[in-house]
């Protein structure tokens, strides 16, 4: 085995972060633990290719043994839970020849920016197909429809329904942002969620009809005081609400209920639990997970087809958050769904 200065060995096994020094015979001559967990046992003396095998972070190694730049190159593991990204930077330790490598897990960078390309990349299509609508009739409207009285008012029609639904997602995209920018800010105003039950089903009743769907809801006698955002919470029962009476089907019904608890087991805490219950076709349980992430829809073509944007389940969960609270979706296919919000109740005020 090459030997080692002493003084570097300890010095790169105290390091925090997975480390370890390549001489100038291309061996590894030191390492940490951190380092070991991550490479393995037995590494040191051997040739560094084979150890760390990924091309571009050979190929960095080689360089900075040859030129004695500083470099950055990535380096990727896996294990039991999934991969990780790592960000390897190589210094030179002047007057030696030998290489430090630092291994940094960016993991959270990687997928942070894989999450910002696939919003970018929703948030395209769903303008995209709005836009390209509107295209293809502006174009008719000057062409063979110019004169078509009647064909001009179902276009102009279309038009105003795609117009529409592109406003709704910009209005979605906007209210996720401010959702988002406020989650860790806990809210301190006192809120009855009798109140805002109250608001939110005497505005959705004209929906209610309009769709021959019936709303039952049983909110007790007393006061279920919370801390809340009184316009947040109107805005999570509104879309609960909402999505119950478009997805149940006319001439069903759907129930809105609320129950009190001393110690919920969700929340291992006194808390409420308004349950909105529709009695429709109902989730495949394969869907269920994932419903609120951001443009996750189980039924994409009925989704559009009611106005949805895909963002509505992914507000509501981060307004929950910011409440200390949880949502529990359960369903069974013809048997309807199940939404339960589960908030803390505000035990100085009770």
């Amino acid at each position: 085995m090459p030997d080692m200065p002493p003084l570097l060995a300890e010095l790169v096994a105290t390091l925090p972060l997975p480390t370890l020094a390549i001489d100038h015979s291309e061996r590894i001559v030191a390492l940490n633990p951190l380092a070991q967990d991550l490479l393995g046992k037995g590494v040191v003396g051997q040739h560094f290719i084979t150890v760390l095998r990924q091309p571009t972070l050979v190929d960095a190694v080689e360089q900075c043994l040859a030129d004695r730049m500083p470099r950055k190159a990535p380096f990727l593991s896996s294990t039991g839970s999934g991969d990780i990204t790592y960000e390897v930077a190589l210094q030179k330790i002047a007057g030696t020849g030998t290489v430090i490598l630092s291994f940094q897990d960016v993991t959270h960078l990687a997928q942070a920016g894989q999450m910002r390309r696939d919003f970018v990349a929703n948030v395209s299509h769903e303008l995209r197909t709005p836009l390209t609508s509107l295209m293809g009739f502006i174009e008719t409207l000057r062409g063979p429809a110019r004169d078509d009285a009647a064909a001009r008012e179902r276009f102009l029609g279309i038009m105003t329904g795609e117009a529409e639904r592109m406003n709704r997602l910009v209005g979605d995209l906007l209210s996720l942002s401010r959702v988002e920018a406020q989650e860790r800010v806990r809210p301190t105003a006192k809120v009855d969620l009798r109140n805002v039950l109250h608001t939110t089903l005497r505005n959705l009743t004209p929906l209610a009809d309009d769709n021959g769907v019936v709303l039952h809801h049983d909110r007790g006698d007393l006061p279920l005081m919370i801390r809340g955002d009184s316009d947040q919470l109107l805005q999570v029962f509104t879309n609960l609400i909402e999505n119950a009476i478009k997805y149940g089907g006319s001439g069903q019904s759907v129930e809105v209920t609320a129950t009190t608890s001393d110690r919920d087991p969700a929340l291992r805490a006194p808390a409420v639990r308004i349950v909105v219950r529709d009695n429709g076709a109902g989730i495949d349980p394969l869907h269920l997970p994932r419903l609120t992430e951001r443009f996750y829809r189980a039924d994409s073509h009925r989704s559009r087809a009611l106005g949805g944007t895909g963002l509505g389940l992914a507000i509501v969960k981060h307004i929950l958050n910011r409440h200390r609270g949880r949502m529990k979706i359960t369903s069974e296919l013809g048997k309807g769904a199940e939404f339960c919000v589960i908030l803390p109740l505000d035990t100085d005020t009770a």
